[in-house]
């Protein structure tokens, strides 16, 4: 097993892990689709994000938001996220840059340490810290598939 541990903002009375290059993720445990709340200018500019398909309807934050689904790498600790799927909303005025899913961290081991202000993640040895995130679209309902990387190969 590999381990690993970042940092939570001690400002932050919610899980907000920071990601390093001035960027903060909420790590919300309900959330079934990663959202990027932290600007598409940001995404586009900043991290080389690909657009894929304009206003997509979603269901979380209370009801249905709307925003533009792109892929981008992203990098959580040691986790790589290669041409990741994300849905991109200007919709909500926020404290951190992106909403990272449950299904982000789909068989793995994760722990918030809300004590010591930690977000201790361990990767069981089958699987790979290169994850494979895709949000599809069937008959107008979206599902999120990720999986490791030694799943594929």
């Amino acid at each position: 097993m590999r381990q690993m541990t970042l940092d939570l903002d001690k400002s932050q009375q919610r899980p907000v892990v920071m990601l390093g290059n001035g960027l903060k993720a909420l790590l919300d445990t309900g959330a079934y689709i990663p959202v990027w709340v932290g600007g598409e200018e940001t995404l586009i500019g900043g991290l080389g994000a690909e657009l894929v398909k304009k206003n997509i309807s979603f269901t979380g934050f209370g009801g249905t938001a709307y925003g533009n689904l792109y892929k981008v790498t992203i990098q959580v600790g040691d986790l790589y996220y290669p041409n990741m799927h994300i849905i991109a909303s200007n919709e909500f005025d926020v404290p951190f840059h992106i909403i990272l899913s449950a299904t982000m961290f789909s068989h793995l081991i994760y722990e918030i340490d809300d004590h010591n202000h930690k977000f201790n993640i361990t990767i069981p040895d089958q699987e790979s810290v290169v994850r494979n995130l895709n949000i599809v679209d069937r008959n107008g309902r979206l599902y999120v598939l990720c999986n490791s990387e030694q799943e594929i190969n």
